[in-house]
């Protein structure tokens, strides 16, 4: 029990802050609600006031047909002429007119009120003393509404005087208009519109169960009644209206095509001597306020709960924190121990990584000096030969110049010359190939790096009875890369292809080529040997296929020679690939950058 009270009380003062933050979200949510419920009104009402005007303009304009009919009707020769008093039929003429229009009867009245001639040929009404004759008999244009009791439904009356050719109103042309066929264009339409007239008496409505209400005021009710039969009249709607911010809401009762809850507005239409009404739904103003309202609240409570969330997170962390730096205190000794031990393996690391760049090094140099050792022979014969050349071409010089024959001795020392002359290029292309290449990437011309090779290899060619195909292209095709290393990656795929054909009866050829594709220059070196029996591994290192030596002690390879190749030319950004012939030996093909010389630049 103790324990339930102290974490009662600890938890305390969160639900009063929890209990606080719905009261708040609630008030906010309710006064967002609110001003949305009034904006949605504004809105509705500016919406209504235009639907109002547009029921207005469409009823003034449907009888605003009739009223020129009875203009125009009144200026009519025939007509005019049976309201002087001729005995002419005009009856044909007004139900074809009446026909015609859609209008319910026209009449031709005379000067005292009496029924000339009407389209529907009914007995005869005296006219006189009723509004609409009075004020055509004063020259103007008459209208009046009425229940007429011989149609039997509601009517609107407009009324033209005839003038008589001296000035004088002989009469008048009365056009009767059926209500019911107007409102039937626009009943049952949104919103809910009636027209009242001056009486309070609702006379036109696209509502049919709002037809003939009339006002509360008794005094409305006893004036209407004397206009219209008091068993038509029916009590207006019941209603409470309620102000906001000079909108007036009707709270309707009792009727079931009416809004129960409605923004009411009003038009004067003194045209016709009335004021449109229309009630509006705010039902999807309210469900606007209240989309608004729950929106509110779902965000402050969305927030609200990120930051009790947040709050509790930090109020754990913290909790934690004290934990942790306990723990810390106690770890921090044995890290200090750790990253001591680890900077004393980075130090190793590096110092074996660069025993390992070394090695790799060394490993390339000792590669180019074992080429040379197994070409030693073959550059013995080579040096050896110009020299017992040049050994001659001395002695026979001296024994020509005894004789005195000059021209000869000549000849001999140029061929001395041009003999040594081999024998410096034989020695510097050994020296260049032998030394380590420390510079970088430049601009090789590939066929001079291949004709130096040429040069190194052709005396082990001739010894062993391989044929050297080479066709040099026009000109220099530039590549990128190091020349040193570029002859160490061609000697080595030109050794190979020897050693590939060591001991064959049949022709023993290697072809090199050297193309340029785009961008790109590919070399290729192909020759006529029993091709490659694993093509998939031929750049793994310590693989070799060569056979043992003499002694049976090991490989003529280390299996390193196309390893380090493929190592050499994949640090140029070129590439190297090999397989076989289908008409028999090997090709490989090695791909490099083509330099951007100054022709390519133009």
């Amino acid at each position: 029990m103790r324990k339930f009270r102290v974490m009662l009380n600890a938890l305390q003062p969160r639900i009063i802050a929890i209990i606080a933050f719905l009261a708040v979200v609630a008030g906010v949510s309710m006064t967002v609600g609110w001003f949305g419920y009034l904006s949605a009104l504004d809105q509705l009402r500016q919406r209504g006031q235009s639907d109002l005007a547009l029921a207005s303009d469409r009823l003034t304009g449907e009888f605003g047909r009739y009223r020129e009919l009875a203009v125009l009707m009144a200026d009519h020769p025939v007509v005019a002429a049976k309201a002087a008093g001729d005995d002419a039929d005009v009856t044909a003429l007004l139900r074809r007119i009446t026909d015609k229009t859609g209008s319910l009867d026209v009449l031709v009245v005379a000067r005292s009120g009496i029924e000339l001639a009407s389209a529907s040929g009914s007995g005869a009404q005296n006219h006189q003393r009723q509004p609409y004759f009075e004020r055509a008999l004063d020259g103007a244009l008459g209208h009046y509404h009425l229940l007429h009791d011989r149609y039997g439904q509601r009517t609107f009356l407009f009324a033209a005087p005839i003038f008589s050719p001296e000035g004088p109103v002989n009469g008048a042309v009365i056009v009767v208009v059926d209500v019911d066929a107007v409102e039937a264009l626009w009943r049952g339409d949104r919103p809910t519109v009636f027209f009242t007239d001056e009486l309070g008496v609702s006379f036109i409505s696209n509502r049919s169960e709002l037809v003939f209400m009339v006002r509360e005021s008794s005094r409305a009710i006893h004036t209407a009644s004397a206009e219209f039969a008091p068993d038509i009249l029916k009590p207006f709607l019941e209603y409470e209206a309620l102000d906001r911010r000079g909108m007036q809401l009707w709270s309707v009762q009792g009727q079931r095509y009416v809004p129960r809850t409605a923004l009411h507005l009003s038009l004067p239409l003194p045209v016709i001597q009335m004021t449109g009404e229309a009630l509006l739904d705010v039902a999807p103003a309210k469900l606007i306020a209240r989309l608004q309202a729950g929106v509110t609240a779902a965000i402050c409570l969305a927030f609200g709960a990120l930051l009790f969330l947040a709050t509790e997170r930090r109020r754990t962390l913290a909790q934690a924190n004290v934990k942790l730096e306990s723990a810390v205190h106690s770890r921090t000794a044995e890290l200090s121990d750790i990253n001591e031990e680890l900077r004393h393996e980075v130090v190793e690391r590096i110092a074996t990584e660069a025993q390992l760049k070394k090695a790799q090094s060394d490993l390339v140099q000792a590669g180019k000096l074992s080429a040379l050792g197994q070409m030693s022979a073959g550059i013995s014969h080579e040096l050896n030969q110009p020299l017992m050349a040049i050994r001659s071409y001395a002695e026979n010089a001296e024994t020509f110049l005894e004789r005195g024959n000059v021209d000869v001795a000549g000849q001999n020392l140029g061929r001395i010359t041009e003999l040594a002359r081999r024998m410096g290029r034989i020695i510097r292309n050994l020296r260049a190939f032998s030394k380590q290449e420390n510079h970088g990437m430049t601009d090789v011309d590939l066929c001079a790096v291949v004709e130096a090779v040429i040069e190194i290899s052709h005396s082990r060619a001739q010894s062993e009875g391989v044929g050297l195909i080479w066709s040099p292209p026009e000109g220099a095709l530039m590549v990128r890369g190091g020349e040193v290393r570029l002859q160490q990656v061609v000697l080595n795929l030109l050794s190979n292809a020897m050693d590939a054909m060591t001991g064959q009866d049949n022709a023993k050829e290697v072809e090199i080529t050297v193309e340029r594709n785009g961008t790109r220059v590919d070399l290729g070196v192909c020759d006529s040997g029993p091709g490659l029996v694993e093509p998939d591994r031929i750049f793994d290192p310590f693989y070799s296929t060569k056979q043992l030596t003499p002694d049976g002690q090991g490989h003529d390879g280390m299996g390193l020679g196309l390893s380090i190749s493929y190592g050499l030319v994949q640090s140029f950004g070129g590439d190297i690939t090999g397989h076989n012939r289908e008409t028999g030996g090997a090709v490989f093909t090695m791909t490099l950058d083509a330099a951007v010389v100054e022709e390519d630049a133009a």
